[in-house]
């Protein structure tokens, strides 16, 4: 009688643990926020599995596509999350396209859970006639071309390298990326060799006419949206001198005062740089530097101009604007006034955007996101969105970081309150009997880890970290597919 009671309770145990203690979680995108929120199912549930899916045939998403390359350390966040891809709880599944390979639905049907983190993948159009124009990129197909996106390699490489023969470019926004683009720009090219850009990039660096950039932005100093270590890579940058207008910072000293700590220093800096007189050495290189960049403000693109006969781009109007409101709401209205101003390239970098992934899933596209509370996607339980398809593009890794872990921890607070569906769910089984059914072929990590070995042992021959492979087809190839 005793015996037999033990073996009920143990047997009802096991049951009633199944969905409680053995989860079969999903996580779609492989870039910072699905790998952390990966990392944190993965330490705070002793027997959760997850699966990670991604496009991509390689993992890491914007660390290895958007992280420019003179910015390695950046990249060591890599390291951390091999670590979570080698645990036995976790499994990596690269060339999957969720939306086109598999359904989110047939996700949801597969597992307790599923989280979106597949991020921004689309940049804001500027809307502006003209924008068609050979000569006019995003920021993002750009930062994609010299990281070796696989995307951009067929457009960009061929219509970029005859675009760097101009001697201007402009660059829309005043972010960490735009500051990122101008830097690439005008860097030395023998300063990038042994970086990870690709041959491709560095070849059309090297030959690029180039000499000025010009940093565009709708409002004033105070508002720009880079970071003072970007803005001290700029002024620091070997063979390049600012122009900066002192009479753009008038009155700023004071208006400087109440600002938070962050953007007082950054401010003290820009100030600095424009008011004051460089030191002998400073002044001397700066009367030598070969280049130039510019920060204009208080300037919104309003048509791209075209060449005489038409066929490229050769300019950009730009309409002067002045602030109207005050705090949070302060917004940029033209005066009526305009200005042109001549240039070969035009990059815009007024933005990421996330694209609605399947019909299945709510989407918000005047904000780019899905729509959730505290990463719970509205009206459809047991789904789940983090990073900046879950906020907007905005942040830098450790935002992103923050962000994974209250979306990690609302699921598992969800778990743990019965709101997941009870019972086995079959989890990766299931999606690749499917997957197979449909002739998609999954990539897995050490699948990735052969391709790494690949890259790696290609930049050595070149003093390179690595020469990135760009073509996903010579990719399957190695892998005997």
């Amino acid at each position: 009688m005793g015996n037999r009671g033990l073996c009920g309770e143990r047997g009802f145990r096991q049951q009633f643990s199944t969905q409680e203690q053995t989860p079969q979680i999903c996580v779609v995108g492989s870039g910072p926020a699905g790998f952390y929120t990966a990392q944190h199912l993965l330490k705070h549930h002793s027997l959760a599995h997850v699966d990670i899916y991604e496009k991509q045939l390689v993992p890491f998403g914007l660390v290895r596509f958007g992280v420019a390359p003179d910015h390695p350390e950046v990249k060591n966040v890599i390291n951390t999350f091999t670590r979570t891809a080698h645990s036995d709880r976790c499994a990596f599944h690269g060339n999957v396209v969720v939306g086109r390979d598999v359904t989110v639905q047939e996700l949801r049907d597969a597992y307790h859970a599923v989280v979106l983190s597949y991020g921004a993948e689309d940049h804001q159009a500027l809307e502006i006639p003209g924008e068609e124009l050979p000569g006019v990129f995003s920021a993002r197909a750009f930062v994609g071309w010299y990281n070796g996106l696989p995307e951009n390699r067929e457009t960009s490489v061929l219509q970029l390298a005859p675009d760097l023969s101009c001697d201007t470019a402009v660059v829309l926004g005043q972010g960490n990326v735009a500051l990122d683009v101008a830097r690439i720009l005008l860097t030395p090219p023998e300063h990038l060799e042994k970086t990870d850009i690709t041959e491709a990039a560095l070849g059309a660096l090297r030959q690029s006419q180039v000499k000025t950039v010009w940093i565009v932005g709708r409002r004033g100093a105070l508002q720009v949206a880079f970071t003072i270590k970007e803005l001290r890579e700029m002024i620091q940058l070997p063979g390049t001198r600012p122009i900066l207008d002192p009479a753009d910072f008038l009155g700023l000293q004071d208006r400087i005062k109440e600002v938070p700590r962050p953007r007082k220093r950054l401010m003290e800096l820009l100030l600095r740089a424009a008011t004051e007189k460089p030191g002998v050495a400073e002044a001397a290189c700066w009367a030598s530097a070969p280049r130039a960049w510019g920060l204009r403000f208080f300037r919104s693109p309003q048509q791209v101009l075209p060449s005489p006969d038409g066929r490229r781009a050769a300019g950009i109007r730009l309409a002067v604007t002045r602030l109207e409101g005050v705090g949070e709401a302060t917004r940029a209205v033209p005066t009526g006034d305009v200005e042109d101003l001549p240039c070969g390239l035009v990059l815009s970098s007024i933005g990421y955007k996330s694209r609605p992934i399947d019909p299945s899933v709510p989407f918000d596209p005047k904000l780019g996101v899905i729509p959730n509370m505290e990463g719970r996607v509205v009206d459809v339980p047991g789904l789940y969105c983090s990073g900046w398809v879950k906020r907007g593009p905005t942040g830098v890794i450790t935002t992103t970081m923050t962000d994974s872990f209250v979306t990690g921890q609302i699921l598992l607070q969800d778990l743990k309150a019965g709101l997941l569906p009870s019972g086995p769910r079959p989890g990766y089984a299931a999606v690749k009997a499917l997957l197979s059914s449909r002739g998609v072929w999954p990539v897995s990590f050490s699948d990735w880890e052969k391709l790494d070995a690949e890259e790696v042992s290609r930049g050595q021959g070149v003093g390179k970290p690595r020469e990135k492979l760009l073509d996903p087809r010579e990719m399957l190839r190695l892998l005997g597919r």
